[in-house]
This record gives structure tokens, sequence and C-alpha cells, in this order.
């Protein structure tokens, strides 16, 4: 996947893979390995990006010491805090645990930005990850919103499910057009049966009946601009903007599942990840409404429901007031932390982090921290001025490389 450049644009195939749970002699040495093989690197000990790995954490099964696979969750933290990858999952989590029936079908499984499908109110007996994906989302432009109300939160409320529903149409409008497709007009996903029940169609079959098992996605960007735009500050600064922010999500949740109900389709809301749309939501509010303070003063809105990047904060805390939040957004989120120092020096402050993600409700989470590689030895770690293998200086012909995971969910060296 490393060398196949196959995207549009020449990128790397965006792929993810989800494990760690499984305790068969033969699982766990593909576990073992393939981590292994993400801390040797590619083959100038590059960090490998894709496949973005994902370590399933369970209780029973690596969770405590006693656990079969814990010594697999150890190594996990040992490579992230090298490599930056795995992520971290928690199957038992208060939304990803009532699924699980004991087998790996239904452990919930992440994409690597933070899309998870696993509820199916068109038929229970397929609330399962494989052959399932989310069909499409929309995101909604909170802080706008929130400029717009001018403080009046009915009045924001108002727009909001004004802007909710008109994001149902056009979902609906495009799930029509793509359920009139034939299975001919998509070979592999439909032809070799890798979506649910596809398997039964014949080529010139339309594919709503397949389809009907995805997921359609309201998501939305900014909470904490919005919160400062409603009421003078985010969530990680006061309990009234972090209960307002609640509240909010809970409304367009509540939304969603009532229009899941209605229409006996799967609606879910979702924390876009938002790469592009962090700069070119607040690039198009900053020509409409000027410069606001802690509104449209950066140049990006906060991704999701994150407590800003700049907002002085610990990990715990931060970890703390974000977990509640993603038992309200059932298409999936990811709370990142930021880490400094060299993590490979502490592996235990790494391990304690990840469980106390555990702890506070978090589905999905990741350790942000620095990475840097010599482009002379390739040694990765953290290189101050010299390198602690070859010698050289920072500014010797070539820069150092470095390597962060940022918290619009994205992936840049620089």
């Amino acid at each position: 996947l490393n060398t196949m450049h196959s995207r549009a644009g020449a990128q790397v195939p965006f792929s993810s893979i989800n494990f760690g749970t499984d305790t068969s002699p033969e699982g766990r040495m593909v576990i073992k390995n393939f981590l292994l093989s993400i801390d040797a690197g590619l083959g100038k000990n590059e960090t490998p990006i894709f496949p973005i790995s994902i370590f399933k954490v369970k209780k029973g099964v690596n969770y405590d010491p006693e656990d079969p696979n814990y010594d697999l969750f150890k190594l996990s933290c040992k490579v992230s805090s090298k490599r930056l990858f795995p992520n971290f999952s928690f199957m038992d989590s208060s939304f990803n645990k009532p699924y699980y029936k004991g087998d790996y079908n239904t452990e919930v499984g992440y994409m690597g930005c933070r899309t998870r499908v696993i509820g199916n109110v068109v038929d229970e007996d397929k609330a399962v990850t494989p052959g399932r994906g989310n069909l499409s989302f929309t995101t909604i432009n909170l802080p706008r919103l929130a400029i717009e109300a001018h403080g009046s939160i009915s009045k924001f409320y108002e727009s909001l499910d004004e802007l909710i529903y008109m994001v149902f149409d056009q979902l609906m409008d495009r799930f029509k057009i793509i359920a009139k497709k034939q299975v001919l007009n998509y070979p592999f996903l439909m032809g070799q049966g890798v979506w649910i029940d596809s398997e039964r169609l014949n080529p010139e079959d339309t594919i709503e009946d397949v389809i009907k098992n995805g997921t359609m996605s309201v998501g939305f960007i900014g909470l904490a601009e919005c919160l400062v735009a409603l009421i003078g500050k985010h969530h990680g600064e006061s309990k009234e903007a972090f209960d307002l922010g609640y509240q909010i999500l809970k409304h367009m949740r509540d939304i969603c599942d009532k229009h899941t109900v209605d229409t006996g389709l799967n609606f879910s809301l979702f924390s876009t990840p938002a790469e592009g749309l962090s700069g070119r939501f607040v690039k198009i509010d900053k020509k409409l409404y000027g410069i606001i303070p802690g509104v449209t003063d950066r140049e990006y809105y906060t991704n999701s429901f994150h407590v800003p990047v700049y907002y002085e904060i610990s990990a715990a805390d931060k970890i703390r007031i974000e977990g509640p939040f993603h038992e309200l957004c059932n298409a999936g989120s990811i709370s990142y932390i930021e880490m400094d120092g060299d993590l490979t020096k502490n592996i235990e402050a790494f391990e304690k982090v990840i469980l106390y993600m555990k702890e506070c409700g978090v589905g999905y989470g990741s350790i942000n921290h620095p990475v840097d590689r010599c482009p002379v030895c390739n040694y990765v770690g953290i290189i101050g001025d010299v390198c602690p293998r070859c010698g050289r200086r920072d500014g010797e012909g070539v820069s150092i490389e470095r390597l962060r995971k940022l918290g619009v969910g994205c992936i840049c060296t620089g």
C-alpha cells in the first residue's frame, strides 16, 4: 500500500486495519508481527502512514495483565510511542459494548479518520461491521449558525433544525440516485460480494437492497467556536459552555435518531474529520462577518467537538472533557492528545493515558507526539541539535524530517 500510488493525485490508498482481539496462536502471531513491521518502518526507516493501524482494547482480552493479549497491548503502546501508530479503539465503551455478540463481526471497527458503522435499523441481525459502510455525510458549519444567532440560543436551535432537515433531504436524494445503480456499476464492491448480501444479486440488479444497510450522516465542525460566538467561552473554559455544547450535540443526535425511526434507514451523527473544511469554512465566514475574536480570528475552525489546540489544558482534562461527546457521535469520533518529549522512554505513561481514555468514555483515541527522522542514517526518535546515532547536526545538507498527527485528523510532514 505504501508503494502503490494509485489514487488521484498519486496518493497512497487510504486504508485501515483493526486488530488486537484474536487470541488464537495464529492470530497472536499475525498481530505481533504486524506491530513489529510498523516498528521497523519502511525501506528507509520511514514511518508507515497507511494502512492506519488501530488496536482494539477490550477487557478480558488485552486490558489487564492477566489477559491473554495483554503483552500485545504493551507492544502496541511501545510501537505507537515510536511510530505514532497504532491508534486505539475501546470495545467496552457504552456505545460499542452492546453490539458485541462474541465474534469479530460485532466488534466495532473504525476507519482511520474516525468513521464508525455498526447499528442497523434496517435489520438488527445485520448490526455488524463487515460488509457495510457510510454512504455519505454532509457537514454543518456550527460557528456560522452561532454568529448569525447574535447570542440567541433559541434562534440558533431554530436555524440548526432547519439545516439538519435540509441535510436529510440532500442525503436522501443522493441515496435514491445510488440505489438505482446496478451491480455491474460496482464490479468489485458488489460483484465480488464485499457489501453484505451483494452476493445474492445478479449483475443487472439494482443495489438498493444492499446499500440500505449502510449509513448516512450529519456532520459538524467548530463546536468550540460556536460556543464562543453564543456565550463567549468554549467547553474547555467553563462548565456552562460544556453543558451547552453537550446539549447541542445531543439535540442533533436525537433528531438523527428520530429520522432513523421515521425513515427506516440509518441516519447518524458524525464528528467530521474536516481536513479541508476547517480552513475553507472560516475563510468564507471571515469575508462575510469579519474578524470575530475566538471565532474567525484563526486560519481554521476547531475539529468537531475538540477542545481547541491553542488552549492550554492538561492531557487528562482534555480527555475528561471530550470523553462524553463520543457517545453522541454514533457515526464516529476521535480524541487526540498532544504529548511532548520522547515517549519511547516512558511507555508506562503512554499506557496510562490510553487506559484513561477508556475510563472517560472515549471510543477512539490517539496520542500525538514528536517523531523526527535523520535523513542521513535514518534514526527515528527525538532529535535535538545533533543526531544521537550519526552525529549529524540539524541544517547540515538537508533538514531533519518531522512527522506529526494534526488535530484536524490528517498527517503531514514538514
